[in-house]
């Protein structure tokens, strides 16, 4: 079981791409494994053959227990399989109820982040696949040899719901993997269509069921990572700063240019990225707890939550992109986390944070720091307020409230307070952020 981030202790096998005794070209996939925050493709560096399958699909092994053994022949396929017998065990099975993969809901509060990926080891007959394998995003097929279909946990588990055969859905997902949207449109043409293009197995769809009351539900290996992660928060030593921001030309601008794709996410993170430009050192982090550093990249992450935990895509360099390539970038990075298709620089590199609650109608909230960064904001939702004007008057104005968390052992109050005002003055005049 290689290990896909330095905070992955073990993965679940997803789908093997190969069946035993088939044969292996360097580079090409052999294997489907979900870390703490993506599904990810393993692929050999050596040509041989799939000798023995030791941990099967939905299985989870530690990091660096065999979970295959690779032949280099195929006369040393059969001492392969004798060997099977005396591998370790799987490190556990997964819970029937488990669903960890895709709805993305939205922005969501206190995300986690994964780090990057290790590289393998050198192979031998009982060498493991994770050993000689790496983790790469090799094209694997659809279906290998009509044998099974690659396609996303959760997208198995609404076929399963729906009665729907996966073999007949074809996936638009990377590498033509098979995604949640791919099986509810599938499901809805054979609706409409009385069973035509997809063969529908149930006569009537059964409906996802609920939780369980009174069960006892094991983290997936995403929620794992967030309990790490937050456990791990709470040896900072944070402060919170409140701020009141005017949105109505904001507002104004969104519905202007929303027909061109722009979203709110990426006006959002664009104005907090030209904020940090003049306040480099809310875009710092400290790791060591002995020294900070400057990062020479603005990269804000933004919290999702998808079924079984947080991931936070980042825009990279948000200062430096247009609003129009931001919003693509963006909304190509949540198709992706949907997927469980993100790679780790694109999950991992966040230097500020944005959390953003405000769709549900929440006005305000915390958001816990995560570590290895500076700080963190809540973004509430945009709401009517009588406000008093300088003249004396009242008048009706649009506002929003955020928050921002912060690590005081680099950040003050007042770097957070004159950040807070740059921003504020950003948003009410966002004429900068169409250039």
């Amino acid at each position: 079981m290689p290990a896909l981030s330095s905070t992955m202790t073990e993965g679940k096998i997803v789908s093997w791409v190969k069946s035993e005794g088939d044969k292996l070209s360097k580079g090409e996939s052999v294997v489907v494994v979900e870390s703490d925050k993506a599904d990810m493709d393993v692929e050999s560096f050596y040509d041989g053959y799939l000798a023995a399958i030791i941990v099967d699909e939905g299985l989870s092994a530690a990091v660096g227990s065999t979970i295959a053994l690779l032949a280099e022949t195929e006369e040393e396929i059969a001492l392969a399989q004798s060997k099977k017998t005396s591998s370790p065990a799987p490190a556990s099975a997964p819970a029937a109820a488990t669903n960890d993969a895709p709805k993305v809901f939205d922005e969501m509060p206190s995300p986690v982040a994964a780090s990057a990926a290790a590289p393998a080891a050198k192979p031998s007959v009982s060498s493991t696949v994770g050993n000689v394998g790496a983790l790469g995003s090799a094209v694997h097929p659809a279906s290998e040899g009509g044998k099974r279909v690659v396609a996303s946990p959760y997208a198995k588990k609404l076929a399963k719901d729906f009665g729907l055969d996966l073999k007949g859905v074809i996936g638009t997902g990377p590498n033509g993997r098979v995604v949640a949207k791919d099986v509810e449109a599938a499901f809805a043409a054979a609706k409409v269509s009385g069973g035509g293009g997809a063969t529908v197995v149930a006569s009537e769809a059964v409906k996802p069921s609920g939780v369980e009351l009174g069960s006892v539900v094991p983290f997936t290996t995403m929620q794992s990572a967030v309990s790490r992660n937050m456990l791990e928060s709470l040896a900072v030593p944070t402060f919170r700063v409140g701020y009141t921001i005017t949105t109505d030309a904001l507002d104004a601008l969104y519905k202007k240019i929303k027909s061109k794709g722009v979203t709110m996410t990426a006006l959002l993170a664009k104005a907090t990225a030209l904020a940090l430009v003049k306040h480099p050192v809310v875009n710092s982090s400290c790791r060591d707890g002995k020294s900070f550093t400057y990062n020479s990249h603005i990269n804000i992450a933004v919290a999702v939550a998808i079924d079984g935990g947080l991931i936070t895509p980042v825009l990279q360099d948000a200062d430096k992109i247009d609003i129009y390539s931001l919003s693509r970038k963006w909304k190509e990075l949540v198709d992706k986390a949907r997927a469980k298709q993100l790679q780790p620089n694109e999950y991992t590199t966040g230097t500020f944070t944005l959390s953003n609650l405000g769709m549900f109608g929440v006005d305000r909230f915390d958001a816990i720091l995560p570590p290895g960064t500076g700080a963190i904001m809540a973004v509430g939702a945009s709401q009517p307020a009588l406000v008093g004007t300088k003249d004396g008057r009242i008048g009706l104005k649009t506002q929003m409230q955020v928050n921002v968390t912060a690590d005081h052992r680099v950040i003050y109050g007042a770097d957070l307070a004159a950040f807070l005002q740059t921003l504020s003055k950003i948003i009410e005049d966002p004429k900068d952020l169409t250039f």
